[in-house]
C-alpha cells in the first residue's frame, strides 16, 4: 500500500468537521480571494505573485524531486520502502528519523502520510519531525557544508533519541489513529486525480525547470536576474507563479476539468503518485506562504530588527519561529545565521523545532498528532539550543 493512498483516503472521505466545506474549497477559495484583491491592489498583487512563485520554486520543486525518486525507486526495484518502514520493528524510529534528516521535506512527508494508516508509532512521527530541517538544509549545506552536515547529523541523533524516549514513556500506541480502518480501500491520489496525458506533460514541463531553478535559488543565485531578458524582467517568478497555480488547480478541480479519461492510465503509476502528492502539499504550502507574506505586508514586521533587539532571547525566538508550518520562515532564520545576524545556537534550536512542510499533511490528516508532536519537539530544541548558547557562546 502506497503512502499516497492513506492521504487520499482521508481527503476522499471527509470528517464531519469538513463535510460542509471541504479543505479544497477553503484553501482554493482563500487563494482566489488573495489573487482577486491583488488585481485591485498592484502592490499587494506583486506580493501574492512572489509568494506563490517562492512556494513553487523553493518547496514544490524539491518535494516533487524527492517523491519522484522515492516512488521511482520503489517501482524500479520493486521495493515497498514504506512497508519496510512499517515492519522495521525496533528500528522503525531510527529509519523515520533518517528519512526526516534527508534535506528537503519529502522524506518526512512520506513518514507522516504512512502514520495515518496506523502502522507507525507516535515516536516515529516525532522522530522524523524533529530530525527534519526542511528546505533550509539545502541553503545551509550549500553555504556552510560542515555546519550543515553537523546539524543534519545532530537532528538525526536528537530525533532518534526523542522518538525512542517518547515511545518508552507513552507506549507505541500513543495517539495512534483510531479511525484508520484495518484495510484501506484502494484509493490513491494517483487514481483520484485523473489527469490526461497532455495535462501531466504540462505539469512536467513546469516542474523540470522548476527543480533546476530551485537548486540555483538554494545556492543563493538570483534566478530572475540570471534569466532576465528584454521581454520578461522576472521570468523565474512568473514560471513559479504559473506552476503553483497549476498545481492547486489540479488538486482542487474535478476530473472533468482536468481532461481525465482512460488515457490517464497510460501514465506510469509512480508519476501519477508524484504529481498528485506534490499538488496536495503545494496547496498547503502556498496557503502558508500567503498567510506569512500577507501578515508581513500588512503589519510591516521586520524580523531582522526583531532578532537584533535581543541577545539571550534569540534562540527562543528562533525556536518559536520553528513552530510555524512551512520552510519559508525557517529559510529566513538560516539566511540570518549565514548573514551573522543570529548565532549558531539559534540555528540549531530552529533546525530541531521546525517541522518543515511535513507539518502541512500532518495538520490535514492528523491535527492532534501534529500539534502534540510540534510542542514535544520544542523540548529538545530548547535543551540543545540553549545548551550550545551557554557552553559555546
Amino acid at each position: 500500500m502506497q503512502p499516497g493512498k492513506y492521504m487520499a483516503n482521508a481527503l476522499a472521505h471527509p470528517t464531519p468537521l469538513n463535510s460542509f466545506i471541504s479543505q479544497k474549497s477553503i484553501i482554493s477559495g482563500i487563494i482566489l480571494m488573495a489573487l482577486g484583491y491583488g488585481l485591485l491592489n498592484p502592490e499587494f498583487g506583486e506580493v501574492i505573485i512572489a509568494s506563490i512563485a517562492d512556494a513553487y520554486i523553493q518547496v514544490t520543486s524539491f518535494v516533487a524531486a524527492t517523491l519522484f525518486l522515492f516512488y521511482g525507486i520503489e517501482r524500479l526495484f520493486k521495493i515497498d520502502i514504506t512497508a519496510k518502514l512499517s515492519n522495521a520493528g525496533n528500528m522503525q524510529v531510527f529509519f523515520a528519523a533518517l528519512l526526516g534528516a534527508l534535506p528537503g521535506c519529502g522524506g518526512a512527508i512520506i513518514v507522516v502520510t504512512r502514520y495515518v494508516s496506523g502502522s507507525l508509532s507516535f515516536g516515529s512521527v516525532l522522530a522524523t519531525l524533529t530530525a527534519t530541517m526542511g528546505d533550509a538544509a539545502f541553503l545551509l549545506i550549500a553555504k556552510e557544508p560542515t555546519t550543515g552536515l553537523f546539524i543534519v547529523i545532530l537532528g538525526l541523533v536528537v530525533g532518534t533519541l526523542t522518538g525512542y524516549l517518547v515511545d518508552s514513556i507513552h507506549g507505541r500506541d500513543f495517539l495512534r489513529p483510531k479511525s484508520a480502518p484495518k484495510s484501506i480501500p484502494e484509493i490513491s491520489h494517483a487514481s483520484e486525480q485523473t489527469n490526461s496525458v497532455a495535462v501531466s506533460c504540462i505539469w512536467l514541463a513546469l516542474i523540470v525547470p522548476g527543480i533546476f531553478l530551485g537548486i540555483l535559488a538554494a545556492f543563493q543565485v538570483d534566478i530572475d536576474l540570471l534569466l532576465s531578458n528584454p521581454f520578461i524582467s522576472t521570468p523565474a517568478t512568473y514560471l513559479g507563479f504559473i506552476g503553483g497555480i497549476f498545481c492547486v488547480f489540479l488538486w482542487a478541480a474535478p476530473a472533468k476539468l482536468k481532461g481525465g479519461n482512460q488515457s490517464s492510465r497510460k501514465i506510469p503509476v509512480f508519476l501519477r503518485e508524484t504529481i498528485a502528492d506534490t499538488n496536495f502539499v503545494t496547496a498547503w504550502v502556498i496557503l502558508a506562504f500567503l498567510i506569512f507574506e500577507i501578515w508581513m505586508f500588512s503589519f510591516n514586521i521586520d524580523l531582522h530588527n526583531l532578532f537584533n533587539g535581543y541577545t539571550s532571547l534569540i534562540p527562543l525566538i528562533a525556536i518559536i519561529i520553528g513552530l510555524l508550518p512551512g520552510c519559508g520562515p525557517q529559510i529566513l532564520v538560516t539566511s540570518m545565521y549565514l548573514a551573522g545576524i543570529v548565532p549558531l545556537s539559534a540555528q540549531i534550536g530552529n533546525a530541531i523545532s521546525n517541522d518543515g512542510d511535513a507539518l502541512f499533511p500532518a495538520i490535514a490528516l492528523a491535527p492532534k498528532t501534529a500539534i502534540v508532536a510540534t510542542l514535544y519537539s520544542t523540548i529538545p530544541a530548547l535543551i540543545i539550543g540553549y545548551g550550545w548558547y551557554f557552553i559555546f557562546e
